[in-house]
């Protein structure tokens, strides 16, 4: 829980543009009545250093869609995969089968 909290305070100091430092990430979550440990607002803060936040979710939002129509050939591939080791399954009990010899022989 403590890395949603300093994730949460990190996205309201971006959108706020406000440095993200560990002190601000610790104030914030100390005004919105929570509690961590300073390593995790350490470890964010050391993390997000030098990077605009906000240009990184615009750009992952930007490619969002270009990845749905891949997706949208997913299941088909996903069912020509699974009947294909369905086949291999009944080939491999039919090869047991051939043996000569059932266990309740």
């Amino acid at each position: 829980m403590s890395d949603a909290l300093v994730s949460y305070a990190a996205l309201i100091l971006a959108d706020a543009e406000l440095e993200i430092s560990s002190a601000n990430l610790q104030s914030l979550i100390t005004a919105a009545g929570a509690s961590v440990d300073n390593i995790w607002t350490e470890v964010f803060a050391k993390a997000l250093e030098g990077q605009n936040l906000k240009e990184k979710l615009f750009a992952m939002a930007a490619a969002a869609p270009a990845a749905a129509p891949a997706a949208a050939g997913a299941p088909a591939a996903g069912a020509e995969a699974a009947a294909a080791e369905e086949k291999e399954e009944e080939a491999e009990e039919e090869e047991d089968d051939d043996m000569g010899f059932g266990l309740f022989d």
